[in-house]
């Protein structure tokens, strides 16, 4: 593959920034630690320094307010696997390998999703060749333990938790893995896919004690997690802390449930909608996120009493938008999650994939500071890159972009040409952003029971005036849409393993 070649089209910037002096970039004696803390299916609206009214957020909040919001940033798809594929590889869905979230075999859950082939080199790799300590902690799901996605291939030191993302359904599965064994946790085993009885009594909290077990999840990997950082606080370290909150199943300890329960109107989720059921689903939910700011929170008071604070990259993110309403008993309309904007996750409209961002580096990037910079999953490879003083590690073949001059306040980037992304899954999609029009294109992959509606069909949206993307104008911009359909065309290469029935004809065609 060859790197792509952008056109010179030109976005907007408005986000102000303070140029932040001082400091070098990396220090002469160690360069700066990096802190990735990615969420799992956290709305641009659930945070509160992202708009959040219902949900307590402080850590992240006050992360923004001692750091920089990225207002316009992109996860890497609309669902979980190929979004961290995106994340680790800097290529954007429609050049990266993982397109899609499938399982090797769904009767055999330990041999997880399909796994990234094993010549893949990927962030965690350049950085451990840069002398960096790398763990990651939490929901892989790019290949399995002992295959050729194994983390362990693939530059990180040491990895614990979920290998499986159908395993990661459950917050209180029988086991995690801790490399490459399996470490047994003293939880019963139960589906995490399943209804309440006809018979069961909704509103009894004892009817819902089947799907507890003793040793929460998010707690394990936690801890494991600050044993990490504080056996490498002597050296430079990468924390890729990719949690499986506030992923389905809805599941939290009472302790963090007491603090919401009660204090929204409640209806009990059977299970109708898939995953488990759940007496108090938007307390639940709201509950989760909290305990998960919490234990961020307390990462990064580790690192100042560690005095790692200053000399520690944090980056604050979200592997996708949340839920479509009501799956597994969610309620994203209610808080809404996805901060106003249309679609969820699955989906390439803004809701689907734009997500919520706060990256702070005390010294170097601005306190209180916004960007509306367009940036995505694949430029952080070469950012991280940049900001740790390895840029000549960056690959050439790559679609992502450094943006640490803008992080950094130095100078005013030139904006990014585009951003595309795809996805082969909820009937095949498209989309690319240049400036501020967004083109989507839809039905580019229907299954065999789905109606074969027009592939070619190309939406047009002004996102400065249309946020909410509710006005096509594509029938009155035809020349944006000419220019723009040449990108997704451009942008997508044909996969044998999760292909797009549409395109890749086309492509053959040709």
């Amino acid at each position: 593959m060859t790197r792509n070649s952008f056109p010179s089209a030109v976005l907007l910037m408005t986000g102000l920034l303070a140029l932040v002096g001082a400091r070098p970039a990396v220090a002469a004696d160690r360069p700066p630690n990096v802190l990735f803390f990615l969420a799992d299916d956290l709305g641009y609206g659930d945070v509160g320094c992202f708009g959040q009214q219902k949900i307590r957020t402080p850590n992240v909040d006050r992360l923004a307010a001692e750091g920089i919001k990225l207002t316009q940033h992109y996860s890497g798809s609309p669902v979980c696997a190929p979004s961290r594929c995106a994340l680790m590889t800097a290529l954007h869905p429609g050049h990266g390998y993982v397109r899609e979230n499938k399982e090797v075999d769904p009767k055999d859950v330990d041999r997880g999703q399909i796994p990234i082939p094993a010549d893949t080199v990927i962030l965690a790799q350049y950085l451990q060749r840069a002398g960096y300590a790398t763990g990651g902690f939490g929901k892989w799901g790019l290949g399995a333990i002992g295959g050729t996605g194994d983390p362990l291939r693939h530059g990180f030191d040491h990895f614990f938790g979920y290998n499986s993302q159908y395993v990661a359904h459950n917050y209180y599965p029988t086991y995690l893995w801790d490399d490459a064994r399996k470490v047994p946790l003293d939880n019963p085993s139960f589906s995490a896919h399943q209804k309440l009885p006809a018979a069961a009594r909704v509103n009894d909290p004892k009817t819902y004690a089947a799907y507890v077990g003793n040793q929460y999840a998010p707690d394990v990997i936690f801890d494991h997690a600050v044993a990490f950082l504080r056996a490498n606080k002597d050296r430079p370290f990468f924390l890729y802390y990719p949690t499986t909150v506030p992923h389905l199943a809805l599941q939290v300890p009472a302790d963090s449930l007491k603090e919401y329960e009660g204090k929204f109107p409640e209806e009990p989720y059977v299970g109708d909608r898939n995953y488990l059921p759940n007496r108090t689903p938007r307390a639940t939910y709201a509950a989760m996120v909290t305990r998960m700011d919490r234990d961020f929170g307390r990462l990064l008071a580790i690192l100042k009493e560690l005095d790692l604070d200053r000399d520690t990259i944090v980056v604050f993110a979200s592997d996708n938008g949340p839920l479509y309403d009501r799956l597994g008993g969610t309620d994203t309309d209610f808080f809404n999650s996805a901060g106003g904007l249309r679609g969820r996750k699955g989906g390439v409209y803004e809701g689907g994939i734009r997500v919520p961002c706060v990256v702070r580096w005390p010294g170097h990037v601005a306190a209180g500071a916004a960007t509306d910079r367009v940036t995505g999953f694949e430029d952080w490879l070469p950012t991280l890159l940049e900001l740790v003083g390895k840029a000549d590690l960056a690959p050439a073949r790559i679609d992502g972009i450094s943006f640490a001059p803008t992080l950094l306040g130095k100078s005013i980037q030139e904006p990014r040409p585009f951003l595309y992304r795809e996805t082969p899954g909820y009937g095949g999609q498209q989309s690319v952003r240049a400036g501020n029009l967004k083109a989507v294109r839809q039905h580019l992959n229907p299954g065999p029971k789905q109606p074969k509606l027009d592939p070619g069909a190309v939406e047009l949206y002004d996102l400065a005036a249309d946020p909410a993307e509710s006005t096509d104008i594509a029938a009155t911009h035809p020349d944006d849409v000419k220019r723009l359909s040449a990108i997704l065309t451009a942008q997508h290469v044909p996969s044998a393993v999760f292909p797009m029935r549409a395109l890749d004809s086309k492509a053959e065609a040709r």
